[in-house]
C-alpha cells in the first residue's frame, strides 16, 4: 500500500479492529518505519491498554485538537519497539469534540514536523461521527472482517462509505478465520470474501488463544510467535509491497456458496 495515512475501521464493533491496529503498527514499526498509531474512540479508549501504555497517558488526541498540549505531549513512545508511538483518545469526552477538519491538520502535522513513514487511525466501529472523522485524513483503509454474516454485511456497507469518501487503497484483514471451518465449508475463505465484497485481502489472521493473553498483559501477539502475531507481520510486509503467500484452505459448497450467491458474488 502506499498510502502513508490508513485508517483501520470495520462497521461492526468486536472483529478485532484495535488489537490490528496495534499489532501492524508494532510490525511495521518493526520493520524500519517511523509509526504512529492513533486512537479515535473517543470515550471508549482501548488501544492504550492492548499496547500496554495506560499507565503513561497524560495528554490524549482531544488536548492536541483543542491546544491545551503540544504534539510532542501527547505522543507515547513505546520503548520495546524503537519507533513506535501512540496518540491516545480522551476517555472523558465523546466523538462530538472531533473536528475532522482540525485532525487532518493535526495528521498533516505529524507527517510534515514528526515526520512519521505511516499512521494507522484505530476507527469506531459504526458508520456515525467518529467514523467520518477517522477516515477524513486516510488515503488508504483496512477493512477488519470476521467470516460471519453480520460482519460481511457491515463490511460492505463501510466498503461503499470509503470510496465514496475518496479512500483510494481499500484492503481487507480476515481475521479470526477457522482453518477446519474454511475446509469443511462451514465458514467463508479468502476467495469468498472476495467474490463477496469485491476487495482483495491483505491479511488473514487465523483464531488464536494467544490473542487474548497478548491483549491481557498488553503486548502486541508480533512481539512473540504465536500464529496471529505471525499473521500481523506477513500482513504488515505485505503492506509494504513484499510478496508474502497467502494461506490456502480448501472449501465445500453448501451454504457459503448461497450467501455469496446473495451478496452477489459467485
Amino acid at each position: 500500500m502506499d498510502a502513508k495515512v490508513i485508517v483501520v475501521t470495520s462497521g461492526k464493533g468486536g472483529v478485532g479492529k484495535t488489537t490490528t491496529t496495534a499489532n501492524i503498527g508494532a510490525a511495521l514499526a518493526k520493520l524500519g518505519e517511523k509509526v504512529v498509531v492513533i486512537d479515535v474512540d473517543v470515550g471508549l479508549r482501548n488501544l492504550d491498554v492492548v499496547m500496554g501504555l495506560e499507565s503513561r497517558v497524560v495528554f490524549d488526541l482531544v488536548d492536541v485538537l483543542e491546544g491545551k498540549c503540544r504534539m510532542s505531549q501527547a505522543l507515547i513512545r513505546d520503548k520495546r519497539v524503537e519507533n513506535l508511538y501512540l496518540l491516545p483518545a480522551s476517555q472523558t469526552r465523546d466523538k462530538d469534540a472531533l473536528d475532522p477538519e482540525v485532525f487532518k491538520t493535526v495528521v498533516q502535522g505529524l507527517l510534515d514536523e514528526e515526520k512519521f513513514d505511516r499512521i494507522l487511525i484505530d476507527s469506531p466501529a459504526g458508520i456515525e461521527a467518529g467514523f467520518r472523522t477517522a477516515a477524513a485524513p486516510a488515503k488508504g483503509a483496512l477493512v477488519v472482517v470476521n467470516p460471519e454474516v453480520s460482519s460481511v454485511r457491515d463490511a460492505d456497507r463501510i466498503i461503499g462509505l470509503l470510496e465514496a469518501g475518496q479512500v483510494s487503497e481499500i484492503r481487507l484483514v480476515i481475521n479470526r478465520l477457522r482453518p477446519k471451518m474454511v475446509a469443511s465449508g462451514n465458514m467463508l475463505s479468502e476467495g469468498d470474501m472476495l467474490d463477496i465484497l469485491g476487495v482483495k485481502p491483505i491479511g488473514i489472521v487465523p483464531e488464536d488463544e494467544g490473542i487474548i493473553v497478548s491483549t491481557n498483559v498488553g503486548e502486541p501477539a508480533v512481539l512473540g510467535t504465536t500464529q496471529a502475531g505471525l499473521a500481523f507481520m506477513a500482513t504488515a510486509r505485505r503492506i509494504r509491497g513484499e510478496e508474502v503467500p497467502y494461506p490456502k484452505y480448501e472449501e465445500d459448497k453448501g451454504f457459503w456458496a448461497a450467501l455469496k450467491r446473495m451478496f452477489g458474488g459467485g
